[in-house]
């Protein structure tokens, strides 16, 4: 009888969604350069920091490019004593035209129901679908996953993708992905294994003691 393939231990990858600006809630800022945290953003990315570092483990911190995610990554990667890389995957959706427009403005355009209603036929004019930032991001977690397999990674991103890779998780469909809460600074935990990926945790701001000692054991 031919002897069992050992299961691999799966990845756990915690995203982090940056801290506040001082446009959230305001304006749809996407890729465009210079957003930095706001006073309150920087408090956030410590206690998500001091979070994250009462975990017995982790192996990397990544980020995305954009400023307000390396800021809110700079303290999680100092608390363990790591190096945060930058990762082109985990930008924000590319909003194109819609960069930087009011939101209030953008929620009056017929274009808005779609984003909402049917978000996964939908391409912002000048940038990229929602599908599109989906296989993207959802590829990338893949690729960390497969870096450090068995291991525990920290990815610090935005709301949009980091809601299209709960719905992935979750096995819903993309145009779901509006019905996740994914607050500033929270922390999204998925476990990337042999049998596809498993939600532990979304949107949490307390302890992450659940995650399971077994998954989180140095």
């Amino acid at each position: 009888m031919p002897a069992r393939r050992k299961r691999l231990a799966p990845t756990t990858i915690l995203l982090v969604r940056h801290g506040q600006t001082p446009t959230t809630g305001k304006h749809l800022p996407g890729r465009a350069p210079g957003l930095h945290l706001s006073d309150a953003g920087r408090t956030q990315a410590e206690a998500a920091a001091t979070r994250i570092a009462a975990l017995p483990r982790v192996d990397a911190v990544y980020s995305s490019p954009l400023e307000r995610a390396r800021e809110t990554a700079a303290p999680i990667a100092r608390a363990r004593g790591l190096r945060a890389h930058l990762d082109k995957g985990l930008l924000e959706c590319d909003y194109g035209d819609w960069t930087g427009a009011e939101l209030k403005a953008l929620a009056r355009l017929p274009e808005w129901r779609v984003v909402q209603r049917h978000p996964s036929g939908f391409r912002f004019p000048g940038g990229e679908s929602l599908s599109e930032m989906q296989t993207r991001f959802t590829d990338t977690m893949q690729r960390l996953a497969a870096t450090h397999p068995g291991g525990v990674v920290v990815a610090v991103s935005h709301a949009d993708p980091i809601r299209a890779a709960v719905a992935d998780a979750m096995g819903s469909h993309l145009d779901m992905f509006q019905r996740v809460v994914v607050g500033t600074a929270s922390i999204t935990a998925i476990a990337y294994g042999e049998l596809g990926p498993v939600l532990l945790t979304m949107n949490a701001y307390g302890d992450l003691s659940q995650l399971g000692a077994k998954a989180m054991a140095p």
